[in-house]
């Protein structure tokens, strides 16, 4: 039998009147000395912290990752040293637009973020369950996300102002079919992929730079809701993703993920068809093969929910010695902006969290600030260079220069000569969905776009269906029958006009 265990203030002192307040008699009023009264409700009215702007809801697990095959060809980072060995990993999963007190089921991207806890530092794949994302600068991310929230006169989700930014921004359309899909509502968590999204870099043991893609692949196999599915399940169980993840570890059916890399060459990225850095973008895997790496096994619950998975925090910034980031415009963006997110909500020292903690050497000169929890640097210097402290610059670390391709610096337009918004959304409808998966999308956009009213009604819709029939003539006009629009008069447009975005 467990040490019994006395009731205490957070302070430590021991406390006896838990269930009755401090009174001026049996019905007088409550005395201002009653700590512990105050104490408690003080903390009571501080329990939330401020939700995550986005990837609000969460699920998270503690496991490994192992390599299996050996890609020290292309970097020097040590956690892929040699074939077999072991790295402790955190993961999220999230709902992306959706708030916290959402439906797991909702249709809406997934987050699927990766802490891994190597020697060389923690290193963050802060990624989602798509390849690619909605927009390809970072200035309209503010803005796209706006329209996955709440209307500001309404307060309501608003299919208006999402297909308004949708039709405004053709650069969506790879991203909008895949939420549109059945993909867009996995089933549970452990059966869908995950992916970095974004180019990143590796830096082998000579300094030489390659680009890569991190690819996740479920072996559960890929598992999703329909639109019917997904929404009855709303009715029936708002956590499911939450239960099901909890429910199939604790039964020790832990689930795994392939891991894989895509690489080209710099040589190979000057001349690619497209942006090789363009997040709406992906590589086709016929050219650019998945290579092996290892496998990612989920196998521990967190004992506290809130300690763990709700500040945890991730940020793509987070990179170890041999994995480097690329000119990935919302990469770049995403680098200062996580970060400042985790200050804002976690405070100042948020790496200090177990869960977000280095478990190996952290020494730099960052000290005091909220929620100082550490040693605060004890006695050493807090200034550099300084007499008396043993930190010293490691040059094997260091990274090779980038070569940039101007030394004018500018506002350019993003589409300039890269304004080709639907080939890959063409080919992932005719070629990677079959008729069951292109049945569904047409259902749930047409679902969708339904939603669509007021003054601007009309013109949302038809210029939303120009570019739905630049992607596919078929999908256009499935698209245009299922809303009662008529077929020849958008089409006329589609072909007539070369919208400028």
């Amino acid at each position: 039998m467990s040490k019994e265990k006395k009731l205490t203030t957070a302070s430590g002192r021991a406390y006896t009147e838990f269930d009755n307040s401090q009174t001026v008699g049996p019905r007088g009023p409550i005395l201002l000395q009653d700590y512990f009264l105050h104490e408690d409700m003080a903390h009571f009215n501080r329990e939330r912290i401020p939700e995550r702007v986005v990837h609000a809801k969460g699920s998270g697990a503690f496991g490994t990752f192992t390599v299996t095959n050996d890609i020290s060809q292309y970097t020097r980072a040590k956690i892929f040293s040699k074939v077999g060995k072991e790295t402790k990993v955190f993961v999220r999963f999230s709902i992306v637009g959706g708030e916290k007190g959402g439906a797991d089921s909702e249709r809406d991207p997934r987050g699927f973020a990766i802490k891994f806890y190597t020697e060389d530092g923690n290193w963050d794949i802060a990624g989602n369950n798509t390849p690619v994302f909605f927009i390809k600068d970072p200035k309209k991310f503010s803005h796209f996300i706006h329209t996955q929230k709440r209307d500001p006169k309404t307060n309501c989700k608003s299919p208006t102002m999402m297909w308004d930014f949708f039709s405004l921004n053709p650069e969506s359309l790879h991203q909008v079919l895949i939420l549109m899909s059945d993909r867009g509502t996995p089933f549970a968590y452990q059966n869908m992929d995950g992916f970095g999204s974004h180019t990143f870099s590796m830096i082998d043991k000579d300094n030489r730079r390659v680009w890569v893609k991190f690819h996740l692949k479920t072996m559960q196999g890929i598992k999703n809701f329909t639109n019917a599915q997904a929404n009855e399940m709303k009715g029936i169980d708002l956590d499911h993703a939450q239960r099901n993840l909890v429910e199939v570890i604790e039964k020790k059916n832990f689930p795994k993920w392939a891991f894989k890399i895509q690489v080209m060459t710099d040589d190979q990225a000057k001349i690619f068809k497209w942006n090789p850095f363009d997040l709406t973008k992906v590589w086709p895997h016929k050219e650019f093969p998945l290579i092996d790496v290892g496998i990612m096994e989920l196998n521990v619950i967190p004992e506290n929910y809130f300690r763990d998975v709700e500040q945890s925090a991730f940020a793509p910034a987070h990179v170890v010695d041999g994995i480097g980031y690329s000119s990935d415009k919302v990469l770049q963006g995403r680098l200062l902006s996580y970060p400042d997110a985790h200050r804002y909500r976690l405070g100042v020292n948020f790496e200090q969290i177990p869960v977000n903690k280095c478990p190996y050497a952290v020494n730099n000169y960052q000290r005091d600030g909220y929620m100082q929890v550490g040693d605060n640097g004890g006695s050493d210097p807090n200034y550099r260079p300084n007499s008396f402290d043993d930190i010293v610059v490691d040059e094997n670390y260091k990274e090779p220069s980038m070569i940039l391709e101007s030394n004018i610096a500018d506002w350019y337009d993003r589409n300039e000569n890269d304004n080709d918004h639907y080939s890959q959304p063409g080919l992932l409808f005719s070629k990677a969905m079959n008729d069951y998966d292109r049945h569904n999308l047409v259902a749930n956009i047409v679902g969708s776009m339904k939603g669509i009213s007021g003054e601007k009604k009309e013109l949302i819709i038809n210029r939303q269906l120009c570019h739905f029939f630049r992607v596919n003539e078929n999908l256009g006009t499935a698209i245009a029958k299922g809303l009662g629009v008529d077929v020849q008069t958008i089409m006329k447009e589609s072909m007539r006009e070369s919208v400028a975005f």
